[in-house]
């Protein structure tokens, strides 16, 4: 008669004449038992039957979740074929002015020297804001120099304060290249496939600042907490 070492033994494991090193805990019932073969993972009929269907069914789900990865994928390659060219430039628009607003967390309002609200890290209260507007010079939209954090009442009440953005943009950039922006009429025609770049670029540079200022925060709160 084969003993079931499942069982408590006389004698513990040595009384089924099985060393514990050989032994293995069943997939199933969580028993232990003596592998045959060495590389079997069930006890028993019973639990390799149980230990098939559970296989089985986590290959089914892996599969469907799959699938639908793959029809959200599909659903969203669909959405953004047909996005027109005024919905990119306007998400292409709020990625870099949030870059903008990142780029620009520790320094005051371009045009009157507000300092920045202390928000940790959310930017809430600041506008980005164009030097020459978008509407004016649609062409310098996305060009760096044009776009400095301002706070809400300079840019939204103040139609940009343009005559102290001026100013603050002479001492943070210098006179030449305000004057490269003033002097810039040139005619730009956007497409579609250059706005989804300067969107993707700007979304990941914006995600990479606000990473490194949260790595940079944590660094002060140990160092704070540091004996």
């Amino acid at each position: 008669m084969v003993r079931d070492c499942r069982l408590p033994q006389e004698g513990g494991m040595e009384g089924c004449g099985v060393s514990a090193s050989r032994m293995k805990t069943c997939r199933v019932c969580r028993q232990p038992f003596e592998p045959r073969p060495p590389r079997a993972l069930v006890c028993s009929e019973d639990c390799a039957g149980a230990f098939a269907v559970s296989k089985r069914l986590k290959e089914e789900r892996r599969a469907e979740k799959a699938a639908q990865a793959l029809e959200r994928k599909d659903t969203s390659s669909r959405k953004e074929a047909i996005k027109t060219l005024p919905k990119l430039l306007k998400e292409a628009q709020a990625e870099v002015n949030s870059y903008v607003r990142a780029r620009d967390a520790d320094l005051p309002c371009i045009s009157c020297g507000k300092p920045p609200p202390d928000l940790s890290g959310l930017h809430a209260g600041r506008d980005a804001g164009h030097y020459r507007s978008v509407g004016a010079a649609s062409h310098l939209r996305f060009k760096l120099d044009n776009i400095h954090a301002q706070c809400v009442s300079c840019n939204q009440f103040k139609a940009g304060n343009a005559a102290d953005y001026r100013l603050g943009l002479i001492e943070r950039i210098g006179l030449p290249r305000v004057e490269a922006l003033e002097a810039d009429y040139s005619v730009k025609k956007w497409d579609k496939e250059e706005v989804r770049a300067i969107r993707d670029e700007y979304r990941a540079k914006a995600r990479e600042l606000k990473v490194a200022e949260r790595r940079e925060d944590a660094g002060t709160v140990r160092q704070r907490a540091a004996p």
